[in-house]
């Protein structure tokens, strides 16, 4: 007897698919309300991630249930679109189940119990009416102290660095609760008593949150690292590739030996003498104290980097440049600790404002933190000067992330897979490429200065090659090998021309992002490959005719994306 639903051809099965696609991504949110929010789907915005034992379980069953829902999905009749969300789903579902069973990250990650990224959004982003929001800041704010209740109750075996950050993070919260609440209370005045009748006692559950943290240091000797068999997992979904951590291991070090070659070509050209030891950083040292960067400065600077260099990616017609907003913010203490700066677009599921446009992308920075020494601050600054804030623009800006995620945004799919889960390899790898294409086309027509000023920017993109590239070797050594800080410090110090303050940033950040300083290394390879593929299969195509196809497809794996053009 023939099947009834290949009878109504590919049609049928298509509508199935979606129809089990769009039950599975509710199923998702309504089940992480904080993500969902994050999204820009507010249906849950009252409500906090339960991460109590029973909302766990909770959670692993609507995960179990939505694999065993596409795993039954018969595939055969899918267009390569849909197959490709068929699989970008079922991997985001089997990574979220291995973490919530296997990582476990609610019982020793104090940082994933703080409530800052489920206030952010509703307090700094400008969507949705303000009372509707004030009302549901109230409703997370009264769920605060039951939140950190269960943290307390769930939390052991924690390591010093997480326990550190979380500390510092938990009172950027409160200050969240401060200036950030009262400019939305401002928006919705006759809301206020709602806030008033919690706040307090959130306030309070924060400031003891900390000092359990605080009580809690002595004992937080717990290894950071994921070790050989766990980090391998990890990194499998994090990259959604094949690739073995001792593979990409190899790799690395061997592009890093080549990046060592390329800048040194570079410093002895700038310097006008033979290449010879230590010539890399001196000619670093002399670029950062030609551009120097103050915390007065830094955000100017940027949006002057900013503005100039979206200017000049229009001039030379690399990649079309949607005209949505960007606003450079100082970033909150909620949010520090981790990067340097970040780009964050409003929510792929956001619905359009009143007057029809996008909320603006904040593109933010973090500035140096109050009562560093002089020293520190002079060195931050030598590592982020005014050559290194122009790249800086590049990645974070245009055409980086800014450009990237606002075609993103414009993609329009059968369902909403690729809005809801964004691959970090190709948002990256892309970004990464992006400094690649802006240093390559130099900062405008001509002149002498100019010319140093473009030497200067290619400087600094090839001393983030190598940082992107070290920072793959860290990721493997660091949770695989075991790799010591001071091994680690030398690697980026001796090899990476890096700032102290920033080396020992980045070690924090390997410990604290196990598997994610491996996507800007692997996504950039990726993604320049798949530029090079498709330019070569495209003959007589401009520049910004193949950059647009790359990015016409949202954020999916790189591996995804040679199927969706066609490159397999």
């Amino acid at each position: 007897m023939e099947d009834p639903e290949r009878a109504g051809g590919a049609s049928a099965v298509t509508h199935r698919f979606r129809q089990v696609a769009e039950r599975v991504v509710d199923g998702l949110l309504e089940t992480a309300p904080e993500t969902a929010t994050a999204l820009g789907d507010h249906r849950f915005d009252d409500r906090l991630d339960d991460l109590s034992a029973a909302g766990v379980a909770e959670r692993v069953d609507v995960l179990r249930d939505a694999l065993q829902a596409l795993d039954a999905v018969d595939d055969e009749g899918l267009d390569v679109a849909d197959r490709v969300d068929l699989e970008i789903l079922r991997t985001a579902v089997a990574a979220d189940l291995w973490r919530l069973e296997e990582l476990r990250e609610h019982e020793h990650d104090p940082l994933v119990h703080l409530p800052g990224e489920a206030l952010y959004p509703l307090l700094v982003r400008g969507t949705g009416e303000p009372a509707a929001r004030v009302a549901a800041v109230a409703a997370r704010l009264a769920a605060i102290p039951h939140r950190l209740d269960i943290a307390r109750a769930q939390l052991h075996a924690m390591s010093r660095v997480h326990v550190e950050t979380a500390i510092g993070q938990a009172r950027g919260v409160l200050d969240l609760l401060g200036d950030d609440l009262e400019a939305l209370l401002h928006r919705a005045p006759a809301a206020r008593s709602q806030v008033d009748a919690v706040r307090p006692a959130a306030g309070d559950a924060l400031e003891r949150f900390a000092r359990w943290l605080e009580s809690s240091l002595p004992d937080s000797d717990a290894d950071p690292r994921l070790g050989e068999q766990r980090f391998a997992a990890k990194l499998w979904y994090t990259l959604d590739t094949e690739t073995s951590p001792d593979a990409l291991l190899t790799r690395a070090e061997s592009d890093l030996q080549a990046v060592e070659e390329e800048i040194a070509e570079l410093a002895a050209d700038i310097a006008g003498a033979p290449p010879r030891p230590g010539q890399v950083r001196e000619v670093l040292d002399l670029i950062a104290a030609q551009a120097p960067v103050t915390d007065a400065t830094i955000l100017p600077l940027c949006r002057e980097a900013l503005e100039h260099v979206t200017s000049r990616v229009r001039e030379l017609d690399l990649v079309t440049v949607p005209d949505d907003p960007v606003e450079i913010v100082v970033m909150p203490a909620s949010r520090r600790g981790v990067a340097v700066a970040y780009c964050d677009p409003p929510g792929p599921l956001e619905p359009p404002g009143p007057d029809g446009n996008p909320a603006p992308t904040l593109f933010a920075v973090a500035p140096t933190p109050p009562g560093w020494p002089a020293e520190s601050v002079r060195s931050f600054y030598r590592e982020y000067n005014g050559h290194m804030v122009r790249d800086l623009s590049a990645h974070e800006g245009v055409p980086g992330h800014v450009l990237q995620l606002a075609h993103a945004a414009r993609h329009r799919g059968g369902t909403r897979v690729r809005s809801a889960f964004r691959s970090g390899p190709f948002v990256e790898g892309w970004a990464v490429y992006a400094e690649e294409l802006v240093a390559a086309a130099g900062l405008g027509p001509g002149g002498s200065d100019l010319g140093a000023a473009d030497a200067a920017l290619r400087m600094q993109r090839l001393k983030l090659l190598l940082r992107s590239t070290i920072n793959a070797v860290l990721d493997v050594r660091v949770h695989a090998h075991g790799m010591t800080q001071d091994e680690a410090m030398r690697l980026m110090i001796e090899r990476g021309h890096q700032e102290q303050g920033e080396a020992a940033g980045t070690w924090r950040r390997a410990l604290l992002t196990s598997a994610q300083l491996s996507t800007y290394y692997v996504g950039y390879h990726e993604v320049r490959d798949i530029v090079t593929q498709l330019t070569a299969a495209s003959p007589g195509a401009r520049e910004r005719q193949v950059h647009d196809a790359v990015l016409a497809h949202a954020a999916p794996p790189p591996r995804h994306l040679r199927r969706l053009l066609d490159l397999t």
